[in-house]
This record gives C-alpha cells, sequence and structure tokens, in this order.
C-alpha cells in the first residue's frame, strides 16, 4: 500500500495545486445555500473579507469615504472592537489612530483608554506609559487609568501595578470589578494564588461588588491550592448575595475543579447546573460542556448532551465535531468516534482535516497506527487530500515504535502535499532518525529524492548534508560538491562532520579528490 499511497498524494497533490491556483481559498467553517434579499453595504463588509492580518485597514476606509458612504463613529468604534475580539490588535491599533488623527471624530476619554490598551500591546509598556503621560487630565479618568493598569499586569510588574492601583485609590477615581479582577489576575499569573482571596475581601469592603468574573479567578485560586472546603465557603456567600446570579461558566469552573479533585458526584451536580443556565443556541458554552464531560468520563451524558446541542443548535459545525469526538477518543471510544467521523464527512461543513487529526492522534497514542493509515486511504479513495499534518501523526507513531522504514514512508506522503504557512513542519527528531536511516541503508538515490522532497519544508542543514555524505562514502562516491554546498549554506563542519569523512579511512583521499 505504501507505494501506491505515495503516488497517489504525489498525483493528487499537482491536482491540488491546479485548484488552488484556478480558484480562491475558502475559510468558512461551511457553507449553505441562501435566497437572503440583498443587504445594504456597511463598512463592515468592505473590511472583513480583506481577512488577513497584515493589511492596511485605513485605505480601504478612505475609499469607502470618498465612494460616497458616511462613518459613523460608533462604526468605527465597532470595528476597533471586533479587531480586538479577533486578536488583530495591529489593524485595531491603526484604524484608532485614524480615527484620532485624520477626522473630525470627538476623541473621548473611552477612546483614549482603549488605544492606551492596543498601544502596549502593539508597542510595548513603555510606549504606552508615554501615550498615557501625554494625555490631558480631563482624559486621564478611570478608563485611561485602568488602561494602564491592565498593561502593568498583562507585562506581571507586580510593584507597578499595585502602586498604580493604589494611586486610582488615593484619586478617588470611581474604582469597578475591572481593576481588581486585574489585580487578582496579576496575583494568579505570578504564582501568588494565595493572595486572591484578600483583594476579593477588599474589593467587598470597599463597596465593589464582585461579578462573576471575581468569583472565577477566586474560585480558581481555591483550585490551584486544592483548597476544596476554601471554595465552597465561597460559593455558599455567592448564593447569599441578593440580586446575584452565578453564570453557567463559573459553575462549570466549579465543576472542573471536582473532576480534577476526583469528587465526580459533585462534578456531575453543578454541570448539570452550569447546562440549565446556558443559552440554549450558545455553541461554544455546549463545547465546554461537553470537554468536561469528557474528562469525567460518564459517556452517557456526553451523548445526552451531544443531542441536546443538536436538537437546540440546529446545525453543528467542525468545532462542534472536533469537541465531541476529542471526548470520546478521551474515553477510547474509538468505534462511537468513527461514527461521528462519517456523520461529520457526509454533513455540508468544509473539509478540515484538524477534526479528522483528533481522531489520528488517538489511534498513535494507543498504537492503532493501522486504523489510522485505513482512515486516510479512505479519504484519498473518495477524492478527499489529507494534510501534511495527518500524515504526520501517523509518521510520528512508527518512528516512536522504531519503525523508521515505515514512518519514511508516511512522511514522503506529508512532504508531497506540503503547504508552508498552515502551521505543520516536519518534526526534526523523527526527520533526523529517517536521514539516518536512509544514509546508512538505502540507495543514494533514494535519499536524494526524499531530500528534494524535504527542502520544500526546510533549508539544507547539517543533518541532511551528513546523510548525504555518509551515503556518498558508502556508496565510494565523491562528497566535494557537499562540502562546498555546506560552506555556501553556512553550515560549518563539526565533530561529527569530521568524523564522518575519517570514516573512509584509506579511501579517503581518493573520495576527497577531485
Amino acid at each position: 500500500m505504501d507505494s501506491l499511497l505515495f503516488s497517489l498524494a504525489k498525483c493528487l497533490r499537482k491536482n491540488l495545486r491546479s485548484s488552488l491556483n484556478a480558484s480562491p481559498l475558502l475559510h468558512s467553517s461551511r457553507s449553505y445555500s441562501t435566497s437572503k434579499e440583498p443587504t445594504r453595504p456597511t463598512l463592515q463588509s468592505a473590511l472583513w473579507p480583506l481577512g488577513h492580518p497584515t493589511i492596511r485597514l485605513t485605505p480601504v476606509i478612505e475609499r469607502w469615504i470618498d465612494n460616497g458612504n458616511f462613518v459613523r463613529t460608533s462604526e468605527l468604534q465597532l470595528v476597533i472592537r471586533e479587531l480586538r475580539k479577533r486578536r488583530r490588535f495591529k489593524q485595531a491599533l491603526e484604524v484608532s489612530e485614524w480615527m484620532k488623527d485624520k477626522t473630525k471624530i470627538e476623541f473621548k476619554p473611552g477612546d483614549h483608554a482603549v488605544q492606551l490598551d492596543l498601544i502596549g500591546t502593539v508597542h510595548g509598556l513603555s510606549s504606552a506609559e508615554e501615550y498615557f503621560n501625554s494625555l490631558s487630565q480631563e482624559n486621564r479618568t478611570e478608563k485611561s487609568y485602568g488602561a494602564l493598569l491592565n498593561c502593568y499586569v498583562k507585562s506581571k510588574l507586580v510593584d507597578k501595578a499595585l502602586a498604580h492601583f493604589e494611586k486610582m485609590k488615593e484619586l478617588n477615581l470611581a474604582l469597578s470589578p475591572l481593576q481588581y479582577n486585574d489585580i487578582m489576575c496579576l496575583y494568579t499569573n505570578t504564582g501568588q494564588h494565595e493572595k486572591v482571596p484578600s483583594v476579593l475581601t477588599d474589593m467587598q469592603e470597599n463597596g465593589v461588588l464582585p461579578d462573576n468574573y471575581s468569583y472565577r479567578i477566586c474560585i480558581n485560586s481555591y483550585g490551584f491550592k486544592s483548597d476544596i472546603y476554601g471554595m465552597e465557603k465561597l460559593l455558599e456567600e455567592m448564593e447569599q448575595q441578593p440580586n446575584f446570579v452565578v453564570d453557567w461558566n463559573t459553575c462549570a469552573v466549579v465543576a472542573n475543579i471536582y473532576i480534577k479533585s476526583n469528587h465526580s458526584d459533585k462534578a456531575l451536580l453543578f454541570l448539570k447546573k452550569s447546562e440549565e443556565k446556558i443559552d440554549k443556541k450558545d455553541g461554544p458554552a455546549y463545547n465546554h460542556l461537553l470537554s468536561l464531560y469528557g474528562q469525567l468520563g460518564t459517556k452517557s451524558e456526553l451523548w445526552r448532551l451531544w443531542g441536546v446541542q443538536k436538537e437546540n443548535c440546529k446545525k453543528l459545525i467542525n468545532r462542534d465535531y472536533t469537541t465531541m469526538i476529542s471526548s470520546l477518543v478521551k474515553m477510547s471510544a474509538f468505534e462511537e468516534a468513527e461514527i461521528l467521523i462519517k456523520e461529520w464527512d457526509s454533513s455540508p461543513n468544509s473539509l478540515d482535516f484538524r477534526v479528522v487529526n483528533v481522531m489520528l492522534n488517538g489511534f498513535q497514542s494507543n498504537g492503532l497506527l493501522d486504523k489510522a493509515e485505513e482512515m486516510l486511504n479512505g479519504f484519498l479513495e473518495r477524492g478527499k487530500t489529507p494534510p501534511s499534518s495527518s500524515w504526520g501523526i501517523i509518521a510520528s507513531g512508527y518512528a516512536q515504535k522504531g519503525d523508521i522504514k515505515k514512518a519514511y514512508e508516511l512522511m514522503k506522503n506529508a512532504l508531497c502535499v506540503y503547504k508552508p504557512n498552515l502551521g505543520w513542519r516536519p518534526n526534526n527528531e523523527i526527520i533526523k532518525r529517517i536521514l539516518g536511516y536512509l544514509g546508512e541503508k538505502c540507495e543514494l538515490e533514494e535519499l536524494e529524492s526524499f531530500v528534494e522532497l524535504l527542502k520544500v519544508g526546510r533549508k539544507m542543514d547539517r543533518e541532511m548534508y551528513h546523510a548525504l555524505i555518509r551515503a556518498r562514502i558508502r556508496g565510494e562516491r565523491k562528497v566535494d560538491d557537499l562540502l562546498k554546498g555546506m560552506r555556501n549554506d553556512g553550515v560549518c563542519e563539526n565533530k561529527e562532520t569530521r568524523e564522518i569523512l575519517s570514516s573512509i579511512g584509506e579511501k579517503k583521499e581518493e573520495v576527497l579528490s577531485s
């Protein structure tokens, strides 16, 4: 099957390149045919299709205005907010700076606070401090002070953060849960979990009502210390708070701590409480609870909740299948996971092999490499080309078993369909072992073919040169050009290089002669 699989992959790679050149790549998680009436174009509709985070957005906004469109302040603020949610901070800062410097829009304290936070994220803390110091007194509100506090917290600067927080108190700025949550996060991120509860107490004593996030941070601090008694005491306090509603996420955090501390019954109770509180159409919330049921190992509850999600959400996307399959794999329920893979494969969802890779990793971890190969072969037979990452998982499994020959065959498939910028790169340790195997046991031509494939995904390095030198020496072939290539590529000879060359013994002069 290996040679057939390799030929198929090589052939499909050419077909795939042709199709990619003929049409643009789509990145949506699924596609549906709709017949909606065309809607009025908006600024967002002009920006979001641009996709790549390196694209400058302000020229597009300016063209939008030049075409006779009007841009409202709220639209720009929405764009900035969405870009921050998508972690496109550089673009968000670009739009914020354009809004401040190139328009007649009044830049309010809240806008300054957002820009300060973005400057800290994109350009670093010193730039954020410089921006803060440049603000007029009327713009130095609790929002801008809070944004700078957040910069200190993200940088884990405990002393600066605490001094800044005390300054805010001295100025009698209106404090909210946000600033106290920042301090609790600071202690959490610096490993000072024991200090978190005292911040919550200080918050309450200063008349600031904690929100669900405040309690979650504190609950997590108890969980980190395995202080179940402290956590349960805090839960009682929360339940006694008037007009306070514990949200689904907080219940899920409690359930997770109970799972980790082997309190299965209590974990199940809080998972049920969490389920009662979620929005019935909140797919990510279902996903989170499914993963917790997977950790708990309650397969019947897992399937029950999956059915509830299917009923309430109607349409399931790739993320949903990935979560459910991952939970089943954790329970070693491979037959049920395979049924779900088939259901996903026949759904309208786009073909995203990250769903399949969850299954392949499960097979690999449990030594079921034949099953993994069979699954990928099935996709090939249906005209669906698995990506490099999928082949790489199985290659890694065979390498771990010591079957380098098989790992080599699978790695060839991975390299045949390799495309850069998709997050997968050949594993260095596996490549080293494959090159060692080829250099010592295989024909030179076979090694050279593999190195050519490998060069698609990585530059020529010492391991590749050493394997070629070994094979040349074994075949009593000259290595002058390889040594010259090493020098040209900036790969210095080392002790191992000299040992390889010295191994030719009496034939050294003959092999090295020009």
